[in-house]
């Protein structure tokens, strides 16, 4: 059984490899380093997942790529893990249930189970099974006594511990019924809000693009949600996004924005439009690719007592300091390793079970 310091070890060697791939890929126009198997492997890797799915672009897949490149490193990953008294860990396999909506989206939960002590049963989303599985192959690769902690599977779990699971609504009550015998942390939908005042900066707005368009805005991260106030003009919110109209190219997210405007237009609804994103005055959170709802609030005391009250539906908050732990423009994407889905923290859960 791999050690407590040969995990963390395994980790900083991926981080390394993440970076040299990404610089390298940086600096080759997109290419990988064709003297390095383990580069051709994993740009295999990520070619294969985009072919597998539309979303997965190569630009979107190495964001994802730098962004843990970023976290996985000796120091941010002692940052995280010294407030934790790893060696109370009792070895266990941990069953995390993934989504596929955003690459790697799972991989936070991967690692805290891994990294904490336990062995890792994972259950990837259709939707994005190319890439962890590669990355596991490569930290075996690293460090060989991990080889019996890391297990894929396809079918129905069985023989774990602890599950970790994210999913729709829908699945999630699925997954409470399933595996309401055991300890678990099981994730529903969530949506970003961002709040506005009309004092932001063309920066900061254009921050918002970055939180409502990365991944095409299907990461619960993503910015959903806008609340402004009641005599708040849109014009300089869209002046500020136009950088981001090149996603018209990409045929799925043009389909989807032409798809919503049709509806809205069919059923006679109020909505913006700049040519590639609309927003609709609407209550709720979860809005359609190419779309995102806004709400006029009067006083930033009653929204905060309506966001309290929402606060389930809620991943990020972002904000120029408006709101406590509100995320800067620009930001939802980059979550330090400490900045748990849900609020919910996983290495603590997991010594406890």
């Amino acid at each position: 059984m791999a050690t407590l310091d040969q995990r963390f070890n395994a980790f900083v060697k991926l981080g390394e490899f993440l970076r040299n791939f990404a610089e390298i890929s940086l600096a080759n126009s997109g290419s990988a380093d064709e003297s390095n198997e383990w580069h051709l492997r994993f740009d295999n890797a990520i070619n294969l997942a985009g072919h597998k799915n539309g979303w997965f672009t190569k630009q979107q897949v190495m964001f994802a790529i730098k962004a843990w490149a970023e976290q996985l490193t000796e120091r941010t990953l002692n940052s995280w893990l010294k407030h934790y008294s790893l060696t109370t860990n009792k070895h266990k396999t941990v069953a995390v249930i993934m989504a596929g909506n955003i690459p790697l989206v799972g991989f936070h939960d991967f690692v805290a189970a891994l990294i904490s002590g336990n062995r890792v049963l994972t259950k990837c989303s259709s939707s994005d099974n190319i890439l962890l599985p590669f990355i596991a192959n490569y930290l075996i690769h690293i460090e060989p006594e991990l080889a019996n902690e890391i297990t894929f599977s396809e079918g129905r779990l069985t023989k774990f511990d602890v599950v970790i699971a994210t999913g729709s609504n829908n699945t999630a009550r699925y997954f409470a019924h399933y595996f309401g015998n055991k300890p678990n942390i099981i994730r529903k939908n969530r949506n970003s809000i961002a709040i506005l005042t009309g004092e932001e900066t063309k920066e900061q707005l254009n921050g918002l693009g970055e939180d409502i368009f990365r991944y095409y805005g299907l990461g619960c991260r993503n910015v959903s949600k806008l609340f402004v106030p009641q005599d708040y003009s849109f014009d300089n919110f869209y002046d500020s996004i136009s950088t981001y109209q090149n996603l018209m190219a990409q045929n799925k997210y043009a389909n989807n924005y032409d798809y919503n405007k049709a509806v809205y237009l069919m059923s006679e609804f109020q909505f913006l439009d700049n040519g590639f994103f609309l927003l609709k005055e609407d209550m709720g959170y979860a809005s359609p690719i190419g779309t995102a709802f806004y709400e006029r609030y009067s006083t930033i005391e009653e929204l905060k007592i309506k966001l309290a009250e929402d606060r389930d539906q809620i991943q990020c908050i972002v904000g120029s300091d408006i709101m406590e732990n509100s995320i800067p423009f620009g930001k939802t994407q980059k979550p330090d390793l400490w900045d748990y889905a849900d609020g919910i923290d996983t290495v603590e859960f997991l010594l406890k079970t």
